[in-house]
């Protein structure tokens, strides 16, 4: 799903220069990678930085395009970061979350790109998802979705992509492939341990609808029962029509809601503003996009234990 512009021409003819240029300077191998003995790997954004540092140990090199506090769906990958990923071993990327990051790998030559959406399934999403979205359909009918890209916070479908990495880095470095599925396993049993925890904490609530500013939290509310009712749509900055909110707090009257939530990496001001006309509270739920001092926790696990809570709590769990 395209959610944001593609790279602009005179942007990707400079990037098509650079890496055409970097291609010949350089072997099938980084220059890095052969100085350190270790698997070169760049990520597209932190969940998928992750999973390479947790699977790699200590035979990878990580580094990732999104920096910390950036909202990945707005990157526009540089040349200087385009030539980076020429140069390394593996490019882990989301095909349909950045879209000048599909088209860097796209005309890049790395031998091993691992598109985390094909190590599992993607499902069209609005901004109703789960269980009882189709009571609250009405005249003025649901966004059209697209292709949601937000996998990684459903646990079950973030330990498929983890095997798959794991699976691709045991090709790309094949000496070392004893590590990495021994990583891969341990981090399965971490998410398969969260899994549990999110499937006791929410098996009972008063209420299964939750309120979002942004519609990433899908997979989860279908994973667990719930219902997800986003403020806007797949594109966190998406503006919602005056029938949207008006829905939202009649819906939020009806089904309980207490809580309306927002994220660490996008303005707070529509959730706190339909917060203060429903008479709800506002709180965190973090899409877990990155990694700042503002996260509730230090890492994917800590975070997700984190939106457990926060779930728990708003929708009332037994």
């Amino acid at each position: 799903m395209n959610v944001r512009r593609l790279i602009p021409g005179a942007a990707l003819a400079a990037v098509t220069a650079l890496t055409l240029g970097a291609t010949s300077a350089c072997s099938s191998t980084s220059s890095a990678a052969d100085e350190s003995g270790k698997l070169d790997v760049v990520a597209s954004f932190y969940p998928l930085q992750f999973l390479a540092e947790e699977i790699g140990g200590d035979k990878v090199a990580v580094t990732t395009l999104t920096e910390p506090g950036q909202e990945p769906h707005d990157l526009e990958i540089s040349a200087k970061q385009t030539a980076q990923l020429q140069e390394s071993d593996v490019a882990l990327y989301l095909q349909g979350l950045q879209p000048s990051v599909d088209e860097a790998v796209k005309q890049s030559e790395i031998k091993t790109k691992v598109d985390a959406a094909s190590l599992t399934t993607l499902e069209e999403h609005g901004n109703e998802v789960g269980g009882h979205a189709a009571e609250h359909d009405d005249e003025h009918g649901e966004e059209e979705g697209g292709k949601d890209p937000h996998v990684w916070l459903d646990p079950v479908r973030y330990a498929e992509i983890a095997e798959g990495v794991g699976r691709a880095f045991e090709k790309a470095d094949p000496d070392n492939a004893a590590t990495y599925q021994a990583n891969t396993s341990a981090l399965v049993k971490k998410l398969d341990a969260l899994n549990s925890r999110f499937e006791n904490g929410l098996k009972n609530t008063k209420t299964k609808v939750f309120i979002t500013t942004h519609a990433a939290f899908g997979y989860l509310a279908e994973r667990y029962g719930l219902t997800e009712e986003a403020i806007n749509g797949l594109d966190p900055e998406s503006e919602p029509s005056a029938n949207r909110v008006r829905d939202l707090e009649k819906m939020a009257k009806a089904d309980g809601v207490t809580t309306v939530f927002y994220e660490t990496l996008v303005s707070d001001k529509t959730a706190k503003t339909i917060a203060e006309d429903a008479n709800l509270k506002t709180d965190v739920l973090d899409p877990v996009e990155g990694i700042t001092e503002k996260s509730r926790g230090d890492d994917y696990i800590a975070v997700m234990e984190s939106n457990l809570k926060a779930l728990e709590t708003a929708l009332g769990a037994k």
